[in-house]
Parts: C-alpha cells; sequence; structure tokens
C-alpha cells in the first residue's frame, strides 16, 4: 500500500479499542463524515462559479477536518493544494485543483462505502 492512504481507518479502530464495540464506533463516524456525499462539492462548485471563494474555501476546509480523519492522505493532500490556490486567488489552477480533489473525495466514499459493507453487521 502507498504512503498516501485513499482511505484506512484501521489506527482508528486499533485506538478506539480493536473490538466490536470500536467497530460500531467507528462505523458510526464513517457513515456520518460521509453522509452529505456530493453535496459540498456542488455547493463548493457553485461558490467558485460565483466568485465566493472565501465560502468555497471554508467548505474545503471543512471537508477536509471530516473526511481527513478517516485516513485520507491524499484527500487532505488534495484539498490543502486547492485552499492554497483559493487563498492566493490562482483562478487558472482553481478548476483543475477542484477536479482532482472530487474525484479523491469520491474515491474516498467508494472504499469507506466498501468498508462499511464489510465492517458492518448485516441488520435483523
Amino acid at each position: 500500500m502507498s504512503e498516501e492512504s485513499i482511505f484506512s481507518v484501521d489506527t482508528l479502530v486499533k485506538y478506539m479499542g480493536n473490538d466490536d464495540k470500536a467497530l460500531g464506533i467507528v462505523a458510526k463516524i464513517v457513515r456520518d463524515a460521509c453522509a452529505p456525499g456530493l453535496e459540498p462539492f456542488e455547493q463548493a462548485g457553485a461558490a467558485l462559479r460565483e466568485g465566493r471563494l472565501d465560502d468555497a474555501g471554508k467548505i474545503f476546509h471543512s471537508v477536509r477536518g471530516s473526511i481527513g480523519a478517516l485516513g485520507a492522505k491524499r484527500l487532505v493532500s488534495a484539498s490543502l493544494k486547492l485552499e492554497q490556490a483559493i487563498a492566493e486567488q490562482r483562478g487558472d489552477a482553481i478548476p483543475s485543483l477542484f477536479a482532482a480533489l472530487e474525484s479523491e473525495y469520491q474515491l474516498v466514499l467508494r472504499d469507506a462505502q466498501d468498508w462499511l459493507q464489510r465492517n458492518t453487521p448485516a441488520a435483523g
């Protein structure tokens, strides 16, 4: 596995006790973090198109905080690059950085969903 992970909550599970209770808590954290789906990107994309760079930057910062806790190192890295471009108002760089971040976010959502399916007991 590469140094830069898409999604990894193994450390979090171990830190929480590495048992069924820990798995349950981490599963809730993962579900809550992923619950907004692509909505933050739709909001941030609209903010960028409307020139509200500060609003877009705040949304990306928030996503980075909630999803970063899930071991999403690649997403954190992509978000920091985009947030920096927004802060420096480098409009030429923003579209490609936004696309890269959105792509990473979709990978995190996919991997998180896979993890939840493997680690959540079937409802019964």
